[in-house]
């Protein structure tokens, strides 16, 4: 596999083109919005220069570059591809309408690949007529720095595709991990309980956001507490994965807290819009716990 399309240019389909073409691959990354791109493109070009400054890499910027070309077309992106990685919102009918549409637009060969957090690698392969060549390929953010790829087999992904996709990963000196194809797979099964129990504790009353984090970060060593890291990761994806985990299983244990919900509904999501459970300024590396959680 060479030829490596990858669709969406946000933070992950940016983070995933940029670590194909750090290692040599030829990449299309796709978006519908033009703009889109040459904020992504932006985005990888100075994450390389990050990367070079501190000497974790030693690569030409400009030929890492000179890996990627752009389209707005999805039909002419991947009709060439080797495999394709799908880095799109997070919404099952977006991706089910995108792999349908790529089963079609795709070498009979290439392998459809999802980078989604939590919706079904089964449903997302039912929307084609290859189901054995679709799997779940869930990059870590940011996918540049993270090792891990969370490698998901739908229900019929056969062993060959499974087999690939362990290869390539570790081409790209990440860290494969096979997966079933069940709610939340492994990492956001695990993880978004646990954040979603920090927000009901807040919501609770237990403790402040600040202190929250502080347990974690000091008595458990995460490196960032579960509070900032639903800002970081977005609040909307939390609700929206949570509420997969509460569908799925059917078990009260996943139920969003209802301050989540809110803070959505409201917009506050996070980094991404600027608030959250702590203020973020455009531009600057410091932060404070949002207002309303001030004690």
């Amino acid at each position: 596999m060479q030829n490596i399309a990858v669709i969406g240019s946000g933070t992950m389909g940016n983070g995933i083109a940029h670590v194909f073409a750090q290692y040599g691959y030829s990449v299309t990354l796709i978006d519908i919005n033009e703009a889109s791109l040459v904020k992504g493109l932006a985005t990888i070009e100075k994450n390389l220069a990050r990367q070079v400054e501190k000497g974790t890499i030693t690569v030409s910027i400009n030929d890492v570059l000179a890996q990627i070309i752009t389209t707005t077309s999805i039909k002419e992106g991947v009709s060439k591809a080797d495999l394709v990685i799908e880095a799109a919102t997070e919404n099952e009918a977006i991706k089910l309408n995108l792999f349908k549409e790529l089963d079609e637009c795709t070498p009979t060969s290439a392998l459809l690949a999802s980078n989604t957090s939590s919706i079904s690698i089964t449903k997302i392969a039912s929307a084609t007529k290859r189901p054995g060549k679709v799997i779940g390929m869930h990059f870590m953010n940011p996918v540049p720095l993270m090792k891990l790829v969370e490698v998901i087999r739908g229900y019929s992904t056969d062993d060959e595709t499974t087999k690939k996709i362990f290869e390539l990963s570790k081409k790209l000196e990440k860290i494969p991990v096979e997966v079933n194809d069940y709610p939340g797979f492994i990492a956001n099964r695990i993880l978004m309980p646990m954040i979603n129990e920090a927000i009901y504790s807040l919501y609770e009353g237990v403790a402040g956001v600040a202190d929250i984090d502080a347990v974690m970060k000091l008595g458990m060593a995460h490196p960032m507490g579960p509070l900032q890291l639903a800002d970081f990761i977005g609040l909307d994806v939390c609700l929206s994965i949570l509420n997969v985990l509460h569908t799925g299983f059917g078990n009260p244990k996943y139920a969003p807290c209802p301050l989540l919900a809110n803070m959505v509904q409201a917009g506050n999501k996070g980094v991404k819009s600027g608030q959250g459970f702590y203020k973020y300024i455009a531009g600057s590396k410091e932060i404070v716990v949002a207002e309303r959680f001030r004690k």
